[in-house]
């Protein structure tokens, strides 16, 4: 039996090589430049004196009599009492003498009582524990506050991008190929 003759058909094909490397971003961001001014809080406190006064002359008046205008009136006061008072006793006396037909109405009984002597007007005011004066003047401070204040500036830096761009290599590592190869043919005639 005779075969037919076969023809073979050897193909390869075709491989392509691609290489790549990678883009590269760098980004880098400066620092921003940041200023900051405080202005400090102020406080302000002015403080007024004590005004402290003291009346001391009721007291003097008591101890000593004080002054002479003040001594003056109490003596002129206290004669004017007096003769008031003695006026008084006259007419009182006179009264008794003009009922001397009562018994105990004699002139010895009713003048005869008459040789005390009289005191002198007193001189000095009263003595009394409220006799100095005491007062004290206060004034509330005067405070201000002016509060802190705070200025802050900031200057931004944009980021600085850079980027690299990457490589693609392409190339043929093997080129596609077809190969015949004839059936051998036997001539063997």
């Amino acid at each position: 039996m005779k075969t037919l003759p076969v023809i073979q058909i050897r193909t390869t094909p075709a491989l392509l090589n691609m290489k790549t490397t990678p883009g590269q971003y760098s980004i880098r961001q400066p620092k921003a430049d940041m200023q900051l001014h405080t202005k400090p809080a102020k406080l302000t406190v002015q403080s007024h004196p004590i005004k402290l006064s003291v009346d001391q002359s009721k007291a003097f008046a008591a101890f000593n009599g004080g002054n002479m205008i003040d001594m003056n009136a109490r003596i002129y006061s206290g004669i004017q009492q007096q003769f008031l008072q003695n006026i008084a006793e006259r007419v009182e006396q006179g009264n008794q003498l003009a009922d001397i037909h009562i018994p105990g109405n004699t002139i010895a009984d009713i003048i005869g009582t008459d040789w005390k002597p009289r005191t002198f007007p007193e001189t000095r005011a009263e003595p009394s524990f409220n006799n100095v004066d005491i007062r004290i003047d206060t004034k509330a401070p005067d405070i201000r506050y002016e509060p802190a204040v705070s200025e802050m500036n900031v200057t931004v830096r944009k980021p600085e991008i850079e980027y690299k761009r990457g490589k693609l290599d392409i190339y043929m590592k093997q080129y596609a190929s077809v190969q015949y190869t004839p059936p051998a043919v036997d001539l063997g005639l």
